[in-house]
C-alpha cells in the first residue's frame, strides 16, 4: 500500500515544501558525518515496503535524462541505431540534455512495467535518488521528487524525525 496516496501527495508536498526547504538549507550548512549511511538505511527501509508497480507516477509524469551511454545501451537492446532511437523517442531540452519527447514514458506498459527495465536509463535506475552519496548536494531535486514519489515523501519525513536539525 502506498502512503500517502497519489491524490494526497501533491497537497502534502505543497504543505511541507517550505518546512522541507528550510530543513535542507540547515542540512547543507551542518551536514552530519554519517548522513549517507542514514539515508541508505531510510531508503532501504522504505523500499522494503514500497511496490513501485503500484504507482508508476515517476514514469507517468516525468521523464529521465538520457546519457549517451543510456542511448547506446537501449538502442542496442532495441536493435536500432542510436540516431534512430533518438529521432523516435527523444528531444533536446533547454539544458541541452536528451529527454523523452513526451510523458508518460513510451516504455511504460498498462501494468506499470518498464518494457526496457533491464537496460533502463541510469536516472530511472537511481530514482528517487534518496540513497545517493552526498545526498545534501541533491536536496533541490529531492524537493521536486517528494511531489512525484510517495516513497521519497516518506523518506524525507522519516529523515526529519531521525535527524532533527
Amino acid at each position: 500500500m502506498i502512503k500517502p496516496s497519489l491524490n494526497e501527495l501533491e497537497k502534502l508536498a505543497k504543505d511541507t515544501h517550505i518546512e522541507n526547504k528550510k530543513y535542507f538549507d540547515k542540512l547543507k550548512k551542518k551536514t552530519p558525518k554519517n548522513l549517507d549511511y542514514i539515508m541508505q538505511d531510510l531508503h532501504d527501509a522504505e523500499f522494503k515496503k514500497t511496490d513501485c508497480l503500484g504507482c508508476g507516477n515517476c514514469c507517468k509524469t516525468t521523464g529521465p535524462l538520457f546519457t549517451l551511454a543510456d542511448i547506446e545501451r537501449i538502442s542496442k537492446h532495441l536493435r536500432q541505431k542510436p540516431q534512430q532511437f533518438i529521432e523516435q523517442n527523444l528531444r533536446v531540452d533547454e539544458d541541452q540534455d536528451y529527454v523523452l519527447k513526451s510523458v508518460p514514458c513510451t516504455f511504460l506498459d498498462a501494468e506499470n512495467y518498464c518494457m526496457i527495465y533491464e537496460v533502463r536509463p541510469k536516472a530511472c535506475r537511481e530514482f528517487p535518488h534518496t540513497d545517493r552519496k552526498k545526498f545534501q548536494q541533491i536536496t533541490d531535486l529531492t524537493l521536486q521528487n517528494v511531489a512525484i514519489c510517495p516513497a521519497a515523501f516518506n523518506i524525507v519525513e522519516a529523515m526529519k524525525k531521525k535527524l532533527p536539525l
